[in-house]
């Protein structure tokens, strides 16, 4: 049977960057592996941030955002479907940073797939700097994407003190608690390291670490709280301006409550930067040509606020 990884984690904390790595790791032990993208907007931006992994031993799939649950499940059975007969050894599913885990487990078990795939291990991407103060439904999300997790790996934790990630597990754990999930996460079931130090023997482990079955009180927040997305093609922006925009907009609640900010935009003319934001933190990274797209998270989003703050129609 192929077996599938999920990696999982809240928007902004690194799961593409993580994903790069793990891939190659698994490249370089011989693995052909197929990995499936699943974001929001018309264009894919992790997808875009993944081309340079493409090649004889793996291959890039995508499924389109900003559908229905029901939608999205459909799509996302098609998919693994179409991928069965590619002969993958491994699959890894990135999905957004907004996505209900249980649709991963419930999809493979399934007909035919349950005769085709077994889950493998969900590994779970949170922020060491993460912010103290979330929504309610950040903080369901966030204690639902870690509840099944085999490993937690924080990110970024080069960034933060000792205590600043200790603070971060506690929260972990308390979000968990209020979620009615009896898990509580220990320091043995969470690698943190700066991912520039991470070893073979840790995507190893990893490769390995596998799932946990644990319940937790579902949230229904009702047709008043819609998570969205919007998208915008070929934006004309600078960095600057950009980065004046981005800030604006996480201030200014007419906007709606933006989760994340992130896309390409072209600095010059031969000069392409990634944006990645949150209401935390927004880096630029220098990135390969590729396609002009700015995607906006959130939820309740104002499309004509966030684009007359843009300065795009």
């Amino acid at each position: 049977m192929i077996k599938i990884d999920l990696i999982t984690g809240f928007l902004g904390s690194g799961k593409t960057t993580f994903l790069k790595q793990y891939a190659k790791y698994l490249m370089a032990q011989g693995k052909n592996i197929g990995i499936l993208e699943n974001d929001f907007g018309a264009v894919n931006v992790d997808m875009l941030l993944l081309q340079e992994l493409r090649g004889d031993q793996c291959e890039l799939e995508m499924i389109s955002g900003g559908c229905d649950k029901e939608t999205h499940r459909r799509r996302f059975r098609t998919k693994l479907i179409s991928m069965g007969m590619s002969g993958y050894d491994r699959i890894l599913v990135e999905p957004s940073g907004i996505y209900d885990v249980d649709e991963f487990f419930d999809t493979l078990y399934d007909e035919p797939l349950n005769r085709w795939y077994e889950a493998g291990s969900v590994i779970t991407i949170l922020d060491a700097g993460l912010d103290e103060k979330l929504s309610e439904e950040e903080e369901y999300l966030l204690a639902s994407e870690a509840a099944n997790a085999g490993k937690i790996v924080l990110s970024k934790v080069q960034n933060v003190s000792e205590e600043k990630k200790e603070e971060m597990i506690a929260h972990l754990n308390r979000t968990l608690e209020q979620a009615g999930c009896r898990r509580q996460f220990s320091d043995a079931e969470i690698l943190q390291k700066n991912w520039d130090d991470l070893t073979e023997d840790d995507f190893k482990m990893l490769s390995e670490c596998s799932y946990r079955s644990e319940d937790y009180r579902k949230l229904d927040f009702g047709e008043q709280q819609t998570f969205d997305s919007l998208c915008f093609l070929e934006p004309k922006i600078t960095e600057e301006a950009l980065k004046k925009a981005a800030e604006a907009i996480f201030a200014d609640p007419s906007c709606g409550n933006v989760f994340r900010i992130k896309g390409i935009v072209k600095t010059g003319e031969t000069v392409w930067s990634e944006i990645n934001a949150t209401r935390e933190q927004m880096t630029f990274q220098a990135v390969p040509e590729s396609q002009e797209v700015l995607i906006v998270i959130g939820a309740g989003l104002s499309k004509e606020r966030i684009s007359g703050i843009l300065g795009i129609k």
